[in-house]
């Protein structure tokens, strides 16, 4: 299968994409993902599907899905419907989203796309944090599998440090990050952070990739339910 194939998902934005053979993946990955699936006898590859920058989100809003998570849903059914158009009813499995903790940041490392920063959203030097994970599956396919993106982190280099001056609960004031700090300014009254990052929007890298406003505010709206989800739990108000 040709790597042109992979146009139809960069027309929709999910522009990032990994295969991976799995006889060639490392015993620690193999066994995870076996955990995950089970039998992986079925199954020759691992691919990994992203989006960098607003197209997707884009494709997304004209799609206009009645759902919860739209962009999951979008990017499940594009891939699915691209797998299916290049390998018929070859064996998948759809490992993310789904119900099993995937190591999304582990693979996308594997890949070369992924570098920690400070404000524990993944970084790389061509699209700063402006990507994200997808789709990830393993599968009956013989696609040649892709080199990683040989890149360094772009914080390794930077001087300045914008995201941790700027970032309003001083979570990244310490040598670590605050998780606790960052939460409770979140849910604050009058949060600046409550549908957005302050620290993420300073970092300069990969600015050019930034999503539109929409899709921040969607993102960030969903993870502070998550937030509060488990706070009502916890009887923690």
């Amino acid at each position: 299968m040709s790597e042109k194939s992979f146009g139809e998902l960069d027309v929709v934005g999910l522009n990032l994409q990994a295969v991976f053979d799995l006889a060639q993946l490392a015993d620690d990955i193999v066994a995870r993902l076996r955990r995950i699936a089970g039998d992986l006898a079925p199954y020759r590859q691992l691919i990994l599907i992203g989006n960098a920058g607003p197209a997707l989100w884009r494709a997304v809003d004209i799609a206009r899905l009645k759902t919860d998570d739209p962009i999951d849903e979008f990017s499940a059914r594009a891939v699915a419907g691209w797998f299916s158009r290049h390998h018929g009813d070859a064996a998948r499995m759809q490992l993310y989203p789904g119900a099993a903790a995937v190591d999304l940041q582990a693979l996308g490392a594997l890949a070369g796309w992924h570098h920690p920063s400070p404000f524990k959203v993944g970084i790389n030097d061509r699209f700063g944090t402006w990507f994200a994970y997808r789709v990830a599956m393993l599968a009956d396919s013989r696609i040649p599998p892709t080199r990683p993106w040989a890149s360094a982190s772009p914080c390794t280099a930077c001087t300045t440090l914008p995201c941790i001056e700027a970032c309003p609960a001083k979570a990244l004031s310490s040598e670590t990050f605050s998780l606790d700090a960052c939460i409770e300014y979140r849910r604050s009254d009058g949060s600046r952070c409550s549908a957005t990052c302050i620290s993420r929007l300073q970092c300069p890298v990969g600015q050019t990739h930034r999503y539109d406003e929409a899709q921040i505010r969607h993102g960030y709206a969903n993870s502070l339910r998550m937030i509060e989800k488990y706070a009502a739990g916890r009887g923690n108000r």
